[in-house]
C-alpha cells in the first residue's frame, strides 16, 4: 500500500496544482464557461503534444472512451453541486468519499487489497476530509440535494480513477494514455458551449484569460501526475494520497483569501496526515 518517495512527490505536487486550479475556479464566476475553456486548452495542448507520443494501445481505447465519459459526468455534476451547495460543503464530501470507493474498486478489480493497517489509513484520510465539510456543523437549511450531488460526484471520482488505473496500465506508453484522455474528455464540453454558449465564450476569455490558462495549465498537471503514478502506484494510495488537495485548498484559503483556518480544519488535518502516514507504515 506504501507509496515510494518519487511517487510521493509527484502524487503532492499533483495536490497542490490541484488545489491552486479549484481556488481559481471558486472565483471564476460562470463555471461551465471556465470548465469549457480549462478543457479546451488541455486539448489543444495535448493535441500538439500528441504529435510527438506513439498512438495510444487498442487496448487501452475502451478506457480512454469511458472515462472521458466519465469525466464529462463529473463535471457536470460537481458545477450543479456548486449551484446548490456551498463550496465548503460540497468540496470535502465529494473528495472525501473517493478513496474508500476507489479502495473497494482497485480489490475488486484490480485485485489490490490494503493491508489491516492500510484500510485504516484510508478511512482516516476520508474522514478528516469529509469532517472539513461539516465544520459548520450540520446546517438545518440544507436538503438531501448537495449531499447527493457530492456523493455522485465522489462516484465519478472514484470510477473514472479505478478506470484510469486500469487504463493506463494497458498501454505502452503511459503518455500517450494520458494526452488522449485529455483530447477527448475537452470535446463534450466544447461542443455542447458551441452550440448553445458560444456568444459567452469570447467575451469570458478576454476577461479571464489569464485565469483560465493558468487553471487549465494546473488541471492537467494535477490529473497527468496522478496517472502517472497510477501505473505502478497502489489506486487506493495514491487516490487517499492526491486528495489531501483539499488541506492544500484550505491553506491557500487561508493564506491568499482571508478565510479562517480554526480548530475543525486543524483537527481535520490531524487525522489526514495521521491517515496518510497509516498507510505509508502498512507496507
Amino acid at each position: 500500500m506504501s507509496l515510494d518517495p518519487f511517487l510521493i512527490a509527484i502524487v503532492l505536487l499533483a495536490a497542490v496544482t490541484h488545489a491552486s486550479w479549484n481556488a481559481i475556479v471558486k472565483w471564476s464566476g460562470d463555471r461551465f464557461i471556465l470548465a469549457t475553456v480549462i478543457q479546451g486548452i488541455g486539448a489543444g495542448l495535448a493535441g500538439v503534444a500528441a504529435f510527438f507520443v506513439p498512438f495510444p494501445a487498442a487496448a487501452a481505447w475502451p478506457f480512454i472512451i469511458v472515462s472521458a465519459i466519465l469525466h464529462t459526468g463529473y463535471h457536470l455534476a460537481l458545477i450543479n453541486a456548486y449551484k446548490v451547495g456551498d463550496l465548503s460543503l460540497v468540496y470535502p464530501l465529494a473528495r472525501g468519499t473517493a478513496p474508500l470507493i476507489v479502495a473497494i474498486g482497485a480489490a475488486m478489480w484490480v485485485g489490490e487489497v490494503p493491508t489491516t493497517m492500510g484500510a485504516v489509513g484510508i478511512v482516516m484520510v476520508s474522514v478528516g476530509i469529509m469532517l472539513l465539510g461539516f465544520e459548520k456543523g450540520l446546517r438545518r437549511r440544507e436538503t438531501l440535494l448537495p449531499f447527493g450531488l457530492a456523493i455522485a460526484v465522489g462516484l465519478f471520482i472514484a470510477s473514472y480513477s479505478v478506470v484510469d488505473g486500469i487504463g493506463i496500465r494497458k498501454d505502452v506508453s503511459r503518455w500517450s494514455y494520458i494526452l488522449w484522455l485529455f483530447i477527448l474528455e475537452g470535446v463534450p464540453f466544447l461542443f455542447w458551449t458551441a452550440l448553445f454558449r458560444r456568444h459567452q465564450v469570447i467575451p469570458f476569455v478576454r476577461s479571464r484569460w489569464r485565469q483560465a490558462l493558468a487553471a487549465s495549465i494546473l488541471a492537467k498537471i494535477a490529473y497527468g501526475c496522478v496517472l502517472y503514478a497510477f501505473v505502478t502506484g497502489a489506486l487506493a494510495s495514491v487516490t487517499a494520497l492526491r486528495e489531501t488537495s483539499v488541506l492544500f485548498a484550505a491553506l491557500i484559503g487561508s493564506v491568499f483569501l482571508g478565510e479562517k483556518l480554526g480548530l475543525p480544519r486543524i483537527a481535520a488535518a490531524i487525522v489526514i496526515v495521521a491517515g496518510v502516514t497509516t498507510i505509508q507504515l502498512s507496507g
